[in-house]
């Protein structure tokens, strides 16, 4: 993916210390993300896990439907609030401030979780949902900043090498948190996560010095007026929700639902105000509301893909932990061993898939765009209906052999290879000047909405250990695709020119 652009290293930022040939800050920022990844996929490995754990287990005892409906909407919340997050990177503290606080409140939030209360728990879940969505907006800007020349040809190796350590992260965290917390103590798991935040907190702020200056900066501060109207908003809305919640509570009648049902609703309804928001602005010019139109497609597309995607860490997890044979060649291993396949996978898959696009470009036989998406849905669909076919054996108590996930896995981590970095491109294409970098935070609310519509179906009562589950879904997804492949030549042209 390297660019072919003769090298100028006088145009690159950084000290003339390097890291792999890239800006010394690299280092700091790859650190940051690898332990701030495994913090939170460690903890998201134990989460449903605990939820539905019974009390004399050591977990919460929630039934399954609201274990489920609980990972989905903190779940949903995380990518929700990195919309938000990248505003305060950009209007109120700037990315470097902005990745600091993010990254102490993650880490508070999950030494909240290794307290054994519950009210400390969802305190802390929240905590790092808030602290989640803020970093993740951000710190990907300052791997940017690193790069003065947009056109430097280290760049696209770099986020390379960051990207790296996302996956090193998830990889590594399932296979001691998870060990951890399901054979020794949950809470011990918990507080691993927290130490994990805090050694990519220290690494990021003992590298400072190693960080673009543009880091720094706040892009377009608020004025004194736009601060006080903002925190007179936001005092008003934390009045009024104080005041409902307090009237609900003074009444004997506040359990999570009071909590659950807002955040689900929030997280459907968000999403497709702010897409309707944006096509319907007045300042666009006719050829981007026409590709907001196209995006609409797609967006949806990325909302069922995710929606499905997502229960590999609750679903998917609960199949393994009540319905799978946890051993393998006489060696028995935690059921939360299951969510190091995804990136274990895509460290594979990955430097593959970007030969395989290169290739076939070369020869003029690469997929279209709209190919690509239908070819993620429909695998991302067939990985349920391998799904279905699981619960099925399993019927009458009977413990399936753990090569049915890992085959679910592979077919879903295949289908993500093929629609979410192609989403991505897709996203800066078609996004409108006016709001070409808040179009990367509505990427997001793609998640947040599929995996909203989860939360929606365990509220109302879906059952989540059924063939029909897995197959109604399946189906959905296959359709999905269909739909976008037998309607390509519509969607097409309201993409304006955009391949």
């Amino acid at each position: 993916m390297a660019s072919s652009l003769t090298r100028d290293s006088a145009s690159t930022a950084g000290p003339e210390k390097t890291f792999l040939g890239h800006p010394r800050g690299l280092a700091n920022l790859f650190m940051t993300e690898m332990w701030e990844r495994y913090s939170f996929y460690g903890m998201r490995a134990l989460l449903v896990l605990y939820l539905s754990a019974s009390v004399a287990k050591g977990g919460l005892g929630f039934d399954t439907a609201t274990a489920v409906a609980i990972y989905s909407v903190y779940n949903a919340m995380v990518y929700l609030l990195a919309l938000p997050g990248g505003w305060f990177g950009d209007r109120v503290w700037g990315a470097r401030k902005t990745v600091a606080i993010s990254g102490t409140i993650i880490m508070i939030g999950h030494f909240l979780l290794a307290l054994p209360m519950e009210i400390s728990f969802f305190i802390g879940l929240a905590f790092i949902a808030a602290g989640s969505g803020l970093l993740k907006a951000n710190i990907s800007t300052m791997v940017g900043h690193l790069y003065r020349d947009k056109n430097d040809p280290r760049r696209d190796g770099g986020f390379t090498i960051f990207y790296m350590g996302i996956n090193l992260g998830a990889f590594a965290a399932p296979l001691s948190i998870g060990l951890v917390g399901q054979k020794v103590n949950w809470h011990l798991g918990f507080a691993m996560a927290g130490v994990g935040m805090a050694l990519g907190l220290a690494f990021f702020l003992l590298g400072f010095r190693n960080l673009a200056p543009e880091s720094s900066q706040v892009p377009a501060p608020l004025s004194d007026t736009e601060r006080a109207g903002l925190i007179k908003k936001v005092l008003v809305w934390l009045a009024v929700a104080a005041v409902a919640y307090g009237f609900v509570g003074f009444s004997g009648k506040l359990s999570i639902d009071w909590v659950l049902w807002p955040l689900t609703i929030l997280g459907l309804v968000l999403p497709a105000w702010y897409l309707i928001r944006i096509k319907r602005d007045s300042d666009l010019e006719p050829v981007e509301r026409s590709r907001m139109s196209a995006y609409v497609w797609f967006f949806v597309a990325a909302a069922v893909f995710w929606g499905i995607y997502d229960q590999t860490g609750s679903t998917l997890s609960l199949f393994a932990e009540h319905n799978t044979d946890l051993s393998l060649l006489g060696w028995d291993f935690p059921a939360s061993y299951f969510q190091s396949l995804n990136p274990l996978y895509v460290m594979a898959l990955a430097p593959v898939f970007a030969w395989l696009w290169v290739a076939l470009a070369r020869r003029g036989k690469e997929p279209s765009t709209l190919v690509k998406f239908t070819q993620g849905l429909v695998l991302v669909g067939a990985s349920f209906f391998v799904m279905m076919l699981a619960q099925a054996a399993s019927a009458g108590g009977v413990k399936v052999t753990p090569l049915w996930l890992a085959a679910v896995y592979l077919i879903q981590t295949v289908g993500e290879l093929t629609l979410s970095p192609v989403g991505l491109s897709l996203t800066t294409k078609l996004a409108p000047q006016k709001y070409a970098s808040q179009m990367m935070g509505v990427w997001f609310l793609a998640v947040t909405a599929g995996d909203s519509v989860i939360a929606l179906l365990q509220l109302v009562g879906a059952p989540t250990d059924t063939t029909w589950w897995f197959a109604s879904q399946g189906a959905l997804a296959v359709i999905a695709g269909v739909a976008i492949f037998m309607y390509r030549r519509k969607v097409q042209p309201l993409m304006g020119g955009v391949h």
